[in-house]
């Protein structure tokens, strides 16, 4: 959230499918495959700084759900997420809001909504964090409340301490969808979780991602118009599905 781009994007079109619920006491956004799927598996969307509002959120929600996957988005910001028209205004004051969010406000939300899932027989929790959710998708890992973590252009990281501490203490295969642009995690940072996870390092599963052309936020708020943010966009989604049946057994 130090970043011009974590609050900038462009909102896609079309309408949700899902429904909001509260999951553990907290307000969350819930798509469901129209098919047979395990009651036993979710895929846990950890959203951006836009948060539940943002049409762009549910809408990969329900793409999750229609690639066979119940689709969780609990709100981490207790309905204070950014305001949509942050994108335009570019006056919004990204640094006030960031200290009203820190891990001692998310981690209760995530701790609620887990354990509210395991209290109804959820054995399989797939993460895929954007953005700001990056942190809580490690925080799960981490806690080896997670089978299997994505992460999305991540915000907030430390490196190399916590790729390294993701090595050493996680047990959830990574992937991480990484693009060209990206102050809060540069093309250094990428190097260096290839150089700490990758070639075997991280035994259970590492796998990065690169799209040319995009920048940070393209995964979520990507503008596709551009070809190479639509495939980019389109091409993360899809290896990260990918990635969740892949570790599906787990």
């Amino acid at each position: 959230m130090s970043c011009d781009h974590c609050i900038q994007g462009v909102r896609h079109e079309g309408q949700p499918e899902g429904k909001i619920e509260k999951i553990g006491g907290v307000e969350s956004y819930i798509a469901i495959p129209s098919v047979e799927y395990p009651k036993d598996k979710v895929v846990l969307f950890l959203h951006d700084a836009f948060g539940l509002p943002l049409v762009n959120n549910k809408l990969l929600c329900d793409d999750f759900a229609r690639n066979g996957f119940r689709t969780i988005m609990p709100d981490l910001f207790n309905g204070d997420a950014v305001p949509e028209d942050a994108m335009e205004r570019g006056n919004f004051d990204r640094m006030a809001w960031m200290s009203r969010h820190g891990p001692e406000t998310w981690q209760p939300l995530v701790d609620a909504v887990v354990s509210a899932l395991k209290a109804e027989g959820v054995t399989w929790i797939g993460t895929t964090g954007y953005c700001f959710g990056a942190l809580p998708a490690w925080y799960l890992a981490l806690r080896r409340d997670s089978t299997v973590t994505v992460v999305a252009h991540p915000s907030l990281l430390r490196i190399p301490e916590d790729l390294e501490k993701y090595r050493d203490e996680a047990k959830a295969p990574l992937l991480i969808n990484s693009c060209e642009t990206d102050p809060m995690f540069a093309q250094e940072a990428q190097a260096k979780a290839d150089e700490i996870l990758g070639g075997g390092k991280f035994a259970p599963g590492y796998e990065r991602t690169y799209w040319e052309g995009c920048t940070h936020g393209f995964a979520v708020r990507g503008d596709m118009s551009d070809p190479k943010v639509k495939a980019g966009k389109e091409g993360a989604f899809q290896a990260t599905v990918k990635f969740f049946k892949k570790y599906q057994s787990l």
